[in-house]
């Protein structure tokens, strides 16, 4: 007489085919994976990599502008949840010189990719409307340490 975990090895997987179909194992096959690796790019099927518009070195992201992905940013006032791209932050072009980078977690529940921008002036959370100011200095978002040089913006997120 067999056990029921021995039992219970044997039907789960025929239980799960039938339930799943074959369509489950290939969704969950290697080659179908399209996984960001957190440097900015994705794998593609010739082994390669596409470009998503930045590189990542440790915390440190280093960000072209004129990618489309960040085309958002090339006007002040300009904003962007960069989260799509693999990148778990917020950013505001708040000059010429200027672009500042914001957590993506709303510190009301936690939660990330609510965000939308009101008068250049506060970030809303969707979910809750907790709203927190984009001055640095006086808000609730945690700010990350950014430098804009040309189309380069290099940000550090701790």
């Amino acid at each position: 007489m067999k056990n029921r975990r021995d039992f219970l090895k044997e039907v789960c997987p025929t239980v799960a085919f039938a339930f799943f179909g074959l369509s489950f194992l290939e969704a969950c096959s290697a080659d179908s994976l399209e996984e960001d690796k957190g440097d900015g790019t994705t794998p593609t099927d010739n082994g390669g990599s596409s470009d998503n518009g930045y590189t990542k070195n440790g915390s440190t992201y280093t960000i072209d502008l004129t990618h489309s992905n960040f085309s958002q940013l090339s006007e002040v006032g300009g904003w962007k949840n960069a989260e799509s791209n693999g990148i778990s932050a917020l950013f505001l072009r708040t000059s010429a010189t200027t672009i500042l980078a914001y957590s993506n977690i709303c510190p009301n529940h936690g939660l990330k990719n609510r965000w939308e921008l009101l008068n250049n002036n506060n970030f809303i959370c969707k979910h809750d409307d907790y709203r927190a100011s984009t001055d640095c200095l006086n808000t609730t978002l945690d700010c990350y340490e950014t430098s804009l040089s040309g189309n380069e913006l290099t940000v550090t997120i701790s």
